[in-house]
C-alpha cells in the first residue's frame, strides 16, 4: 500500500534494536481515517475468504482489526495478554513472545467468541518473527476455527516471519513491507 509506505517515511522513526516507531498514527496515536483505509484494503485482498471473525491480540493490534472489521462487517475478537476479572470459564491459551517487549505473554480468549464454525482472519500491526501470528493460529487451532490468513499493517521482512508462514500455505498480505531499515533510511519490498 503505497499511502502507507509514503506515511512510514514521513512519520516513522528507527529506534535501535529494529523497532520502527509509527506512534504518530498506528499504536500510540491513531489516525482514524488512514486506519480506516487500511482497514479497506485488508477487506479488498480477503474479500470472498468467507472471514466470519477477525482475531487479533491486545493491545496495537486492535485498531488494524477494527478497521478491517468495519470494512468487513465482521465482529472482532482479541486474546488478552493477561487474564483479568471479568474473563471467566473455559479459555483458550498459548504462549506468545513479544519482540518489542522482548518478553513472554500467555495470551487468553474466552471459548465463548470463538468455535468451530468460525472462519478467522487474523490481524496484526506489525509482522517481525511470526510469533503473535503462530499463537493465533494455535488459538484458532484449539477452537476448531478455520484461519483463511493473516493481515499485518507493517512487516519487517528481514526478520522473515512472514516468509516462513508463506512457506507453510499461510496467505499473508502486509500493507507495507520493510526490507531494510536504518537511522536515515528505509527500503521496501
Amino acid at each position: 500500500m503505497k499511502a502507507l509506505e509514503d506515511k512510514i517515511r514521513r512519520e516513522g522513526v528507527v529506534l535501535p534494536g529494529n523497532i520502527l516507531k509509527v506512534g504518530s498514527f498506528l499504536n500510540h496515536q491513531l489516525d482514524v481515517d488512514f486506519l480506516m483505509e487500511m482497514g479497506r484494503e485488508i477487506a479488498r485482498k480477503f474479500e470472498g475468504d468467507g472471514v466470519t471473525k477477525i482475531l487479533t491480540i491486545e493491545t496495537s493490534g486492535i485498531a488494524v482489526a477494527m478497521a478491517a472489521a468495519a470494512a468487513m462487517h465482521v465482529p472482532v475478537v482479541f486474546g488478552k495478554k493477561h487474564k483479568t476479572g471479568n474473563l471467566s470459564g473455559q479459555m483458550y491459551s498459548t504462549v506468545v513472545h513479544s519482540y518489542t517487549h522482548g518478553t513472554d505473554y500467555t495470551v487468553v480468549m474466552s471459548r465463548e467468541y470463538l468455535g468451530s464454525a468460525d472462519v478467522v482472519l487474523l490481524v496484526d500491526d506489525f509482522l517481525a518473527n511470526g510469533a503473535a501470528l503462530e499463537g493465533l493460529m494455535d488459538i484458532a487451532a484449539q477452537a476448531g476455527a478455520r484461519v483463511v490468513g493473516a493481515a499485518c499493517a507493517i512487516e519487517k521482512g528481514f526478520q522473515h516471519g512472514g516468509d516462513r508462514l508463506r512457506e507453510r500455505g499461510v496467505k499473508v498480505e502486509s500493507l507495507a513491507i520493510v526490507e531494510s531499515m536504518s537511522d536515515d533510511s528505509l527500503t521496501f519490498r
